[in-house]
């Protein structure tokens, strides 16, 4: 997941102490491979617990049955499925606010330029799903399908993101294209193969709060706290009506305005002219403003909003969120596999082998193969300053898919060892493919030349 880029501006300022033992903290959450080393740290603290003389502590802790409401209006869910269905949902809200800043003025904004990572998507959503399903034909484990067919954004590109300049933005901008389609694929999944039951009086009464979103809207509303009250309402309908509730993150998401109250230029003179009030209103001591100086200080804060979204500044707030809170949890909550037991039988089970195939071997060819097609055909040009070789060591990264596929696990399986086998197969896939994308990204790129540096 992308987040915001960060000004390098010098301090003027002695920093506190506590600035200066945070900022190596803060240098760490700034790198954009942080959150796949997060991920893995987690993913290793809940293999390790699940297999360790604690691991019905570990269980019984996920299993914690956890009551929400008063009365009748209650919700009652084991904290797996809190985790699940209610932290995931905030996931999905952010995706579907990338996805959407992506559409209106992204890589996807242009046809010509969003036709490569979409024909790339569709190859790597259908080729593993394919190899997946030939593997599990006639078996308990068909429904499974799509589970080789997502792709890890945040742990991708934070491999990605650990070869520096030795590969292009352009192949960073190419990979989170790919991903954000692969995304709408996903959730197009989830809401069409993995709803079994609907109630129609729940989703009525979610249709009511996503319209009230859309008018919201339309009415110009921009206070985060009424998007943030409607999008409750609309997941507790959601969660009651059979449709997973991370959909209703995805829709939410769709309804909050991106556009600003007032563009850049006016934005400068008005704050050029409210620091010359600012000034005006300065005091021997300095360290202390003045009621005069506050009211210029809020109105700077006011005109911040206006050249901002609501749409922009809630992907802003909740992306560390959800990179070091959210997915983190995820992982601890769901890569906890014990792998006692027969795993050799585990390991060559349909399931393990369909997933491994599929995110290992059927990701590279779907995703090179329909880039090339894409080419060939006329419809999409390859950036510049991408090769193929670069195009193929993407496409096994695209074959980590730990946190979409360890997410549709439990939808696409209600029994344990089939899970099991799944969560094998997704942590043996997703090793492969990040340590050969990441040698193939590295061998077949070098640094960028920088002018001005020897």
């Amino acid at each position: 997941m992308a987040g915001t880029p960060k000004l390098k501006v010098e301090p003027e300022i002695r920093p506190t102490r506590i600035e200066t033992f945070l900022s190596p903290f803060q240098e760490f959450a700034q790198n954009s491979a942080a959150g796949g080393i997060l991920l893995i740290f987690f993913t290793i603290i809940a293999l390790v617990w699940a297999n360790s003389p604690w691991a019905d502590a570990y269980v019984s802790l996920f299993s914690t049955v956890v009551t929400v409401g008063a009365g009748e209006a209650v919700i009652a869910k084991p904290l797996i499925l809190w985790i699940n269905d209610g932290l995931m949902a905030i996931f999905f809200f952010v995706v579907g606010l990338e996805i959407k800043r992506e559409v209106l003025v992204g890589e996807l904004s242009n046809a010509r330029s969003a036709a490569l990572p979409i024909a790339a998507a569709i190859g790597g959503l259908a080729i593993p799903g394919i190899i997946y399903a030939a593997l599990n034909m006639g078996g308990d484990g068909l429904s499974g399908w799509a589970i080789p067919a997502a792709t890890d954004i945040a742990f991708a590109l934070g491999v990605l993101a650990l070869l520096g300049s030795r590969v292009p933005v352009s192949l960073k901008v190419f990979l989170t294209a790919v991903a954000i389609v692969d995304d709408i694929g996903a959730v197009l999944i989830i809401a069409l193969f993995y709803t079994a039951s609907v109630s129609a009086q729940a989703l009525f009464i979610g249709g009511i709060f996503f319209v009230a979103l859309i008018v919201a809207n339309r009415l110009g509303i921009r206070s985060i706290l009424v998007y943030s009250l409607l999008s409750i309402g609309l997941w507790v309908a959601f969660l009651k009506s059979g449709v997973h509730a991370t959909i209703a993150g995805i829709l939410a998401a769709m309804t909050i305005p991106t556009k600003t109250r007032m563009n850049t230029g006016e934005f400068g003179r008005r704050v050029r002219a409210l620091i010359d009030e600012f000034r005006k209103g300065e005091k021997d001591e300095e360290s202390i403003i003045t009621p005069y100086q506050r009211g210029a200080l809020q109105a700077i804060e006011d005109a911040c909003n206006l050249v901002d979204s609501p749409a922009h500044r809630l992907e802003h707030g909740l992306h560390t969120w959800v990179v070091f809170a959210i997915m983190p949890i995820f992982a601890l909550a769901n890569a906890g596999v014990a792998l006692g037991g027969d795993m050799m039988a585990a390991l060559t089970s349909p399931v393990t082998l369909g997933i491994v195939l599929g995110l290992v071997i059927g990701k590279q060819i779907g995703i090179t193969g329909m880039s090339w097609l894409a080419t060939k055909l006329g419809v999409a040009d390859l950036p510049a300053d991408v090769s193929w070789k670069q195009i193929y060591g993407v496409s096994w990264l695209a074959g980590i898919g730990f946190t979409m596929s360890l997410f549709i696990t439990p939808l696409a399986f209600d029994d344990p060892t089939l899970q099991t086998e799944a969560k094998v197969g997704i942590l043996i896939a997703s090793i492969i493919a990040g340590t050969v994308g990441y040698v193939l990204l590295r061998r077949g790129s070098s640094p960028e030349v920088v002018v001005g540096e020897e």
